[in-house]
């Protein structure tokens, strides 16, 4: 299936399952999906099974957003308890469209309990109390964590998947490998097919000098946090040390804290190899770009030199300036630290490279353990070339025998899904799109209204007004706002001199103890 086949039947709003191998285009449907609704004034509740999935899509975990939790079951005290909690009722009853990335680590009794919470909060029986649910992920890729032994129960086998009866688009489009006989490989390990011959080929791959700035992938964090400390304790430059900064819910902030890919402690030397953990296209850099500190800029920030860069020239330098993690509830922002969005990358957990695309990679896959680790570690890199093998176990080729079974189902209910919408006349799906819309609280855009200049967007035009909107607040911008208070200074002249909105520095005045919040 097409990523244009799948927008147009989440259009219709149905439940979806959108799955495909890494590289197929996933999250930029689920993207081209979030802004059409918007569009349509239809706010979406974006969460991930984990911290770190959630922090790549802007949304809460889905244990958070529900209010789950931690919880193995609910019983009716639990339940009556949810109930009094007005801001999880208010944000559950006004979502439409829940969007839960990452499905695959995702247990079938939590999604059972989400499912159970739901009907609850939303006081009815339909699934998941009557909500479009889309599930995203990819079951190739790492399974649920299981604390207990028992056995891995995926989240297809919850009676709420069964309930929610998702269709499943299966994309087939790749855009992140584009070599042929790597993504034979790839393809062999998914159907389980694997022969010598594919062994000889990784084989191939061992005794390659990898180049500068190449990342490390371990299936184990105490390899990676060994290799990381020694490499930049091997460079005789300064460090310089960016702390993460935080405002909101204190719950909220130390999840965003565990799953951000930046520090919340960054030591930096010139020289040191480099990975950004976020996407900014305008900046030339996306999660995942590598690089080296060449030096820093007058005002402190990494200036980044690129392993790679589009185009023949010089690589591209890049001013590595804070960016924001966000914890949102519709409209409204919960939580968000701000961090230099950068990791060391001598190495990194395959764990904490699902959802990346490299351009070259070390791994060490002899210590594999769980299904699905070498091939998301595998996955990761674009060609056969920008990969460089120290070892692998047969664990790390070896996909869930489960999965392998239930693939195939996915992909013949895709293919019968994409052809029953392929016979359905536009005039149709057009008036399915309209009624969900209706349905959902939304409308459609005004074709006459005037749309916002290319490449501008709300923030550019805030900042044209106040130059440091959402921007992070630095030590010297903390002292000088201090000692301005204190000799008597205004609001207003706050605003005037800081080029910032009334509410963020009353905000900061709160942080600082310097007034006391409105309770």
């Amino acid at each position: 299936m097409t990523q244009e086949q799948a927008l147009t039947i989440l259009k219709t709003g149905a439940n979806v399952f959108l799955t495909g191998e890494p590289g197929a285009g996933k999250t930029y449907v689920v993207n081209q999906y979030v802004a059409w609704l918007r569009e349509r004034s239809i706010e979406p509740a974006i969460t991930a099974s984990t911290g770190i999935a959630a922090t790549h899509v802007g949304g809460m975990t889905i244990h958070a957003w529900s209010g789950v939790g931690i919880k193995k079951s609910l019983s009716e005290w639990e339940i009556e308890a949810l109930l009094e909690r007005e801001p999880l009722v208010r944000r559950v009853r006004a979502a439409r469209v829940l969007i839960i990335d990452e499905v695959s680590m995702l247990d079938a009794g939590l999604l059972s309990l989400v499912d159970q919470a739901l009907r609850a909060l939303r006081a009815g029986e339909a699934p998941f109390g009557g909500l479009q649910v889309v599930f995203v992920g990819d079951f190739f890729q790492l399974p649920p964590v299981n604390k207990d032994r028992e056995r891995t129960r995926f989240s297809f086998e919850s009676p709420a998947w069964e309930h929610a009866n998702p269709l499943t688009c299966y994309l087939t489009e790749q855009h992140r490998q584009d070599d042929g006989l790597f993504l034979q490989l790839l393809g062999a390990m998914r159907a389980g097919t694997l022969e010598d011959e594919h062994r000889e080929l990784l084989r191939t791959r061992y005794g390659h000098g990898a180049p500068p700035g190449a990342t490390r992938l371990y299936p184990h964090n105490e390899d990676v946090d060994r290799l990381n400390t020694e490499a930049l304790g091997r460079i005789e430059n300064p460090a310089k040390v960016y702390q993460m900064r935080a405002t909101g819910n204190k719950t909220l902030i130390e999840a965003l804290k565990r799953g951000c890919l930046s520090p919340e402690v960054l030591n930096l030397k010139e020289g040191a190899s480099v990975m950004f953990t976020r996407n900014n296209f305008e900046h030339g850099y996306v999660n995942g770009t590598l690089g080296v500190v060449e030096g820093f800029s007058p005002a402190s920030w990494p200036l980044v030199r690129l392993s790679r860069s589009k185009g023949a020239g010089n690589k591209k330098l890049i001013e590595a300036e804070p960016e924001e993690w966000r914890i949102e509830d519709g409209k409204r922002v919960l939580a968000q630290v701000a961090q230099v969005p950068l990791r060391l990358a001598w190495a990194m957990t395959v764990h904490k490279s699902q959802g990346m695309s490299l351009d070259a990679a070390v791994m060490d896959l002899s210590g594999a353990f769980e299904y699905g680790q070498g091939y998301v570690a595998l996955s990761r890199v674009r060609t056969l070339e920008g990969l460089f093998l120290l070892g692998f176990n047969e664990r790390a080729l070896a996909v869930h025998p489960q999965i392998l079974e239930r693939d195939a189902a996915f992909r013949s209910a895709s293919m019968a899904a994409e052809e029953i919408f392929s016979k359905l006349p536009q005039e149709d799906l057009s008036d399915l799109q309209k009624k969900f819309v209706k349905a959902s609280g939304g409308h459609e855009p005004d074709p006459n209204a005037k749309k916002e200049p290319a490449g501008e967007s709300k923030l550019d035009r805030l900042r044209a007004k106040h130059p440091n909107a959402y921007r992070p607040w630095s030590r010297e911008d903390d002292d000088r706002l201090t000692a301005m208070f204190r000799e008597g200074s205004g609001v207003s002249a706050l605003v005037k001199e800081f080029g910032r909105q009334k509410g963020s520095i009353n905000a900061r005045l709160i942080r600082l103890g310097l007034v006391e919040p409105d309770l």
